[in-house]
């Protein structure tokens, strides 16, 4: 009986999202465009639950490249105001769209000068008459039983936020990388924050093969380490070249004779690299601008010193500074064929 209801609830919130579907129009193409355009921040308010929901919009838009703030309707009217400019976008979140906090407010936003997007489920309302767009967000019924407490509509408002912040990433290509100067306390602004040195593999984890040998060998030295790349090497361990999983997949569909090939045919030359002092946000703006996934690590005689891959800078697993990691342990092993301890 208690997970029957909990599956309801469950189920009308889904079906209150998946409604939302088809009612996205020209206005929301119109909020995106209006936000991309603005000279200023998009001040999201509300009150209650919208207010709650509406701070977590802001913080969403705030860490994927968007500037943000949210601003209480009752604290705006007793000086906050001043945070507002005319080249704002005001973002007003009412369910009901008749808050009485939030429309008195109304008058003075327009009066700043403001572009107002509401997000209500009464596209009728009174908040819907002062904006100049308006996002329809309602639902056909409450999980409460009651009807009363904001549950279908409010999860329906943040799914709508989120809708819109994913878009803005897309249109303003937010990528990973960016997350170093929003995210600097969280595991992926401290991995970014790093050099490659601190976590590039080395030594007996670097797959490599000189340029003299077989590609059956090759293969073989690629496969123990499971990394998906090979780098290739003169006698001088300078970097002369990579092979990676994509190359022996074109050349079968080519229906090449695969270890006939020499490796230095089969190779791509002068591949693209990095520097043990590389941050490692600038290695994974290379890797997102070029769509791969490993960088050979050289110094500046090009000697490979190690390899990077891109699970290593987004954290496969539990993220280790040049200390004890099991899955490189257990990788070693393999490679130099020990029983796993």
């Amino acid at each position: 009986m208690i997970v029957d209801e909990a599956r309801q609830v469950l189920q009308i919130e889904a079906d209150g999202i998946l409604r939302l579907i088809d009612r996205l129009d020209q206005r929301f193409e119109q909020m995106v465009a209006a936000i991309l355009n603005a000279t200023g921040r998009v001040i999201v308010s509300g009150i209650g639950k919208s207010g709650i929901i509406g701070r977590k919009i802001s913080a969403t838009l705030n860490s994927t490249g968007t500037r943000s703030l949210f601003l209480h309707p009752v604290e705006a009217m007793h000086g906050d105001l001043g945070m507002v400019d005319p080249g704002d976008i005001f973002l007003a979140m009412s369910y009901s769209g008749e808050t009485d906090e939030l429309n008195i407010l109304m008058p003075s936003i327009r009066n700043i000068g403001c572009t107002v997007i509401s997000l209500t489920g009464n596209p009728t309302s009174t908040l819907a008459k002062h904006s100049d767009i308006v996002i329809d967000v309602g639902v056909e019924k409450e999980a409460c039983p009651l009807g009363l407490a904001p549950t279908a509509s409010t999860t329906a408002l943040l799914a709508m936020g989120d809708a819109l912040a994913v878009v803005l990433i897309n249109k303003k290509q937010f990528k990973t990388s960016d997350f170093k100067r929003f995210h600097p306390g969280g595991a992926l602004g401290q991995r970014l924050s790093r050099q490659v040195s601190d976590i590039m593999f080395t030594d007996a984890l670097v797959p490599t093969a000189t340029t003299s040998e077989s590609m059956q060998a090759a293969v073989e030295k690629m496969d123990r380490h499971g990394i998906g790349a090979l780098i290739i090497v003169d006698d001088d361990r300078k970097l002369a070249g990579i092979l990676t999983d994509g190359d022996l997949r074109r050349m079968l569909a080519q229906q090449k004779p695969v270890f006939e090939q020499s490796l230095t045919a089969a190779m791509t030359p002068s591949p693209l690299h990095a520097f043990a002092q590389t941050p490692a946000f600038d290695a994974l703006n290379i890797m997102e601008q070029h769509e791969i996934t490993v960088l050979p690590i050289i110094d500046t005689n090009r000697r490979v010193l190690g390899i990077l891959h891109l699970h290593d800078i987004l954290g496969k697993g539990e993220f280790k500074f040049n200390g004890f990691d099991p899955e490189k342990k257990a990788l070693l092993e393999r490679i130099t064929c020990k029983e796993p301890s």
